[in-house]
């Protein structure tokens, strides 16, 4: 495997070579490969690249230095205004939905919804990354192209362990992709079957991808938005089960193979939230913390219809046989109140050993996610998230938490003890020594008379974002009205609010990374998620109190390490 500068620092070579392998790709996509016309056309294409190489031998002028951030190199690499140090984002080009979350021998795969070429969305790829960490991310070449039979849609991955499908062996398990193949040509002809189920298989480990010859592996029964497939091996019945979008509900297949689909149930069509489309859904078991019970656990992705407008994540637990869910409540609930984490899903074959389920979201809304204010590259992801289930009188309910291996970028000279006070006004704290722009944030709260109290981040210019709780109104909220720009969309700025009954004490634990506040209340009982877009980083942190006084019980301030 390249080290991880090796890939940054990309020759030459390696770029004309994945370039020219777009190149036949699309030609691919657009049925002229068979043309000779178009053969004539490769080999010319070939020729002016290899006369490139020979004429830029030795120089490449206009690459950028790519040095590991904490080598005490200076670099420019990942460094544009408004760009995340530590969360994950492409180095240039459009990213939506994560796709394809699967383990594998010591790396967690992450594929998401690529489109290199625009800023903008446009025919999707694959994208691909792996972590050893879940931290440290390292650029891996595109994985699955668009052809001829359409665009590569959002959908999972599995280690085929069996080798149900035959496409590798017993020594050698292939990781299967299983995608929605999407039609455009059908789509602007005004027809409703232009998405179907193809799958993808890998036996180097996740490297290169072979097509199936056989796609589509599930055909469409005449319905728009009919795509997303999340698959998981179902123990008691030893078969796969798929659930799928479609519409404003799930539909349950079930396969032995891979290969050929039945389906098995549907859910969803008068539960949870209706504002918009069902996307992106996820089915697994969970144990409930401090129990013996496991629950089944279905994360279902909807836009619009968040509870602050646009996209968001919402989940139901139940009970799953390998034919039906049977949901415990049909109300809606939200995996996330904020704005921006949205095509959530979860990582599959994760060791048993291990016995986490880890989340990761796009950290973005598609109110405004193609006119954010970033040049090179838009969206990232939000911070991996370990889910729970925790039980509240017959309730249960999700909780999220930050994954321990974040603490790898705590950086133990940079840090700030905030000591215990009370607090009536505003209070500033002092951060010298510590970059505050990417940084943990972690406050303990107890409060009796007052009415307000939280936290508020702010730059030299004045901007600012407010992180707080409401004590007559029981809901905490994240204000982003004079956070920076916002003029790019005119549903942008404002304050999104979360419902939370709080009894006298709140701990609040906050990610911060240049344009994005990650909030998890009492661990992580409620999450809220929102990106921003300062004029300049911000660098003064202040804690308030409005109409009575908040206790400060301690808190703490450490600078995170970037991963770049």
């Amino acid at each position: 495997m390249l080290k991880m500068e090796k890939l940054r620092s990309m020759s030459l070579w390696h770029t004309i070579f994945n370039i020219v392998i777009r190149i036949d790709s699309y030609l691919s996509f657009f049925n002229l490969i068979k043309s000779k016309s178009t053969k004539n056309m490769k080999i010319l294409i070939y020729m002016m690249f290899l006369a490139a190489i020979i004429f830029s031998f030795g120089c490449d002028p206009q690459s950028e230095k790519k040095t590991n951030a904490n080598d005490g190199v200076n670099s420019s690499y990942y460094t544009e205004s408004h760009r995340p140090q530590y969360h994950f984002s492409p180095e240039f080009g459009w990213m939506n939905d994560p796709n394809g979350m699967v383990y594998y021998e010591g790396e967690y795969h992450m594929f998401y919804q690529y489109y290199p070429d625009s800023t903008v969305w446009g025919p999707m790829h694959w994208g691909h990354a792996v972590s050893a960490d879940l931290v440290h991310w390292e650029h891996l070449p595109i994985a699955i192209f668009p052809d001829s039979l359409g665009y590569i849609f959002s959908g999972s991955a599995v280690v085929d362990w069996n080798n149900t499908s035959g496409f590798g062996t017993d020594e050698n398990p292939p990781i299967i992709a299983i995608y929605t193949i999407h039609d455009m040509e059908i789509e602007k002809a005004g027809g409703l079957e232009d998405e179907t189920q193809g799958i993808a298989y890998s036996l180097d480990k996740g490297r290169n991808w072979i097509k199936y010859e056989g796609n589509p592996v599930l055909g469409n029964p005449g319905v728009a938005d009919f795509r997303d497939p999340n698959v998981i091996w179902h123990e008691e019945t030893q078969k796969w089960i798929m659930v799928l979008s479609v519409q404003d509900r799930i539909h349950i297949y079930s396969s032995e193979t891979l290969k050929e689909w039945q389906f098995e149930s549907e859910f969803g069509h008068d539960a949870g939230s209706h504002g918009g489309v069902w996307e992106c859904p996820d089915l697994f078991p969970l144990q409930v913390d401090a129990t013996e019970q496991t629950k089944w656990v279905l994360l279902l992705n909807i836009n619009p219809g968040g509870p602050n407008g646009g996209s968001a994540n919402q989940y139901f637990t139940g009970d799953f046989d390998g034919h039906i869910f049977q949901a415990d409540t049909k109300e809606t609930r939200w995996v996330d109140y904020g704005r921006d984490n949205y095509a959530g899903v979860t990582w599959s074959d994760i060791p048993k050993e291990d016995g986490r389920r880890i989340f990761l979201g796009w950290m973005s809304n598609w109110n405004y996610a193609q006119v954010v204010p970033t040049e090179k590259w838009r969206s990232a992801m939000t911070i991996p998230r370990k889910l729970s289930l925790v039980e509240d009188q017959g309730v249960f309910n999700l909780h999220s938490e930050p994954v321990e291996e974040l603490e790898l970028l705590r950086t133990p000279n940079a840090e700030k003890n905030i000591e215990s006070q009370s607090i009536s006004g505003i209070q500033p704290i002092d951060v010298a020594g510590v970059n505050l722009s990417t940084s943990e944030l972690m406050i303990d709260f107890q409060f009796d008379e007052t009415d307000e109290f939280g936290i508020i981040l702010m730059n030299e210019e004045g901007e600012d974002i407010k992180i707080g709780y409401s004590v007559s109104d029981k809901q905490l909220f994240i204000d982003r009205t004079n956070a920076g720009k916002s003029d790019f969309a005119e549903d942008f700025a404002g304050i999104s609010i979360a419902p939370y009954s709080a009894n006298k004490k709140l701990k609040m634990h906050v990610y911060i990374d240049v344009s994005s506040v990650e909030l998890f209340v009492d661990d992580g009982n409620m999450v809220m998620t929102e990106i921003y877009f300062p004029t300049s980083n911000m660098n003064k942190l202040q804690l308030y109190s409005n109409h009575g006084e908040v206790d400060i019980l301690n808190g703490k301030l450490v600078e995170l390490n970037r991963i770049w």
